[in-house]
């Protein structure tokens, strides 16, 4: 555990019992170096940590001060899967889950974007209409995989800001993560391999599982730092695990984040046996620190992992433009895409590539950001005060999901019947694992454009689940 994260503990635990009370301001950065030993620069990833988590607030020319109302909720513990190979078969749960989302009375917890609202829809409609004037309409045969030069080149240059390069050539750019993350998943497997996940996990990853007939082995997993780098190495002992498929950063549902020595860990240990990783990453711009994190892929030295990302988390969600840097599978890739869809949309290319041109996008995500980190700090009271006792919660550093974990007896399928019923939507646990283990947990979505709506939706669903307790 890094120094800031210890102090921020610290001072989460003070905070919890009552040594500091809502309202009392936090010692001064030069107070903290003073008294722990630490640089400034530790004090405020902490103080950032601790605002993220909704623990304390930020006064203009002030200073740090705890929340109003702050209450630390405790978090779940490492996951526990079997440890064996399971056969996956979740489709069909998942439609039937998830055949309400696009139900706009519905108050979307359940759903997998933030609110479009959100999104700098104008500015992006302003630069699609002026792309299709100046579109050239060679263009539209020229690159049809693996895409636009110049938008590979603007997307290589968002990697600069983790402090480590990607040759825009290594880029294919895909409708979107899914296709990112399909195509990655075919061009490293063949039907009926055993690919590792986390417990528990993203059900599109189970879904491209299903459909290609590979198998799954699910990882412990720390709603907190991620994958278990040790469990996974005592199964790629006992198991012929072909491929990964991992979320290090602001993982989908527990909104974990591997540490930067974890994720080096993690790299050296797959390269070591020549297995690829399959990185998904679509939440790392949507951190609420001082840095972004770096992605598992800034340690690949060998071409192995499979980075992908995209803008429909961030930008653009209608526009399902994504990318896959590839590595030594990036041929394949590109191969492999131009045989199933040719190429990603013209047009959403265009247009993104005009407005990641003009400028903006960071300043865009700056207030994202800032309003997610706001609707974290609404969620986790909510969750405080008004969900059954020994209720536990996840507060991520980034994104836009929280991990609850309810009391056993209530039934995570029940009550999500019963808030829809009630025009609430969730996504119960059971989505997230290959045997559905997750049977007394959710998935919120905490990305809302009015925080009062959210507050009323997240304060409905607790009581619903009092009533069931």
């Amino acid at each position: 555990m890094k120094r800031y994260e210890q102090l921020a503990g610290n001072i989460a635990d003070s905070i919890a019992n009552g040594t500091l009370p809502p309202g009392a301001k936090l010692p001064s950065v030069r107070q903290t170096c003073a008294s722990r030993g630490v640089n400034p620069s530790t004090v405020f990833q902490a103080y950032y940590l601790l605002e993220a988590r909704g623990l304390v607030q930020a006064r203009p020319r002030s200073g740090y001060y705890v929340a109003t109302g702050a209450t630390s909720v405790p978090e779940p513990d490492y996951s526990r899967p079997s440890g064996e190979q399971q056969d996956v078969e979740v489709s069909e749960l998942v439609f039937q889950v998830l055949a309400h989302m696009r139900d706009r009375e519905l108050a979307p917890l359940g759903s997998a974007f933030p609110d479009p609202s959100l999104f700098p829809l104008q500015r992006l409609a302003m630069a699609q209409s002026k792309a299709m004037r100046r579109l050239d309409p060679w263009r539209t045969v020229e690159h049809l995989s693996p895409g636009y030069p110049e938008l590979r080149r603007q997307i290589s240059l968002r990697y600069l800001a983790t402090a480590f390069a990607i040759d825009s050539t290594e880029l294919v750019v895909t409708n979107g993560a899914m296709e990112a993350l399909n195509l990655s998943l075919e061009v490293v497997t063949r039907p009926g391999d055993l690919v590792a996940v986390e417990s528990p996990t993203f059900y599109g990853a189970l879904q491209a599982l299903e459909r290609l007939n590979l198998r799954a082995i699910e990882v412990p997993t720390h709603p907190r730092t991620g994958v278990d780098v040790a469990a996974l190495a005592a199964i790629l002992e006992r198991h012929p695990v072909k491929a990964c498929w991992f979320m290090p950063n602001f993982q989908n549902p527990l909104g974990s984040l591997m540490p930067d020595a974890s994720k080096e860990s993690l790299v050296r240990l797959l390269a070591e046996r020549q297995i690829p990783l399959i990185e998904d990453d679509v939440y790392g711009e949507l951190y609420f620190g001082m840095h972004k994190p770096r992605p598992a892929k800034a340690w690949d030295t060998q071409g192995l992992v499979l980075h992908c990302s995209s803008f429909s988390k961030t930008l653009a969600p209608g526009y399902r433009i994504g990318w896959v840097a590839g590595g030594r599978f990036a041929p394949a890739i590109a191969r492999r895409k131009l045989m199933s869809s040719l190429t990603a949309a013209v047009p959403s290319q265009e247009a993104l590539l005009l407005y990641l041109e003009q400028g903006g996008y960071d300043r865009h995500l700056r207030s994202l950001k800032g309003r997610l980190q706001g609707n974290q700090a609404v969620a986790l009271r909510c969750i405080a005060n008004h969900f059954p006792a020994g209720t536990r919660a996840s507060p991520p550093e980034g994104g836009y999901f929280l991990w609850i974990e309810l009391p056993a007896s209530i039934d995570a399928l029940e009550l999500h019947r019963l808030a829809l019923s009630q025009r609430v939507s969730s996504a119960p646990g059971h989505l997230f694992s290959a045997d559905h283990r997750f049977k007394h947990h959710l998935r919120i979505n905490f990305g809302q454009a009015d925080p009062l709506e959210l507050e009323a939706a997240l304060k409905l669903l607790g009581r619903l689940s009092v009533s069931l307790v």
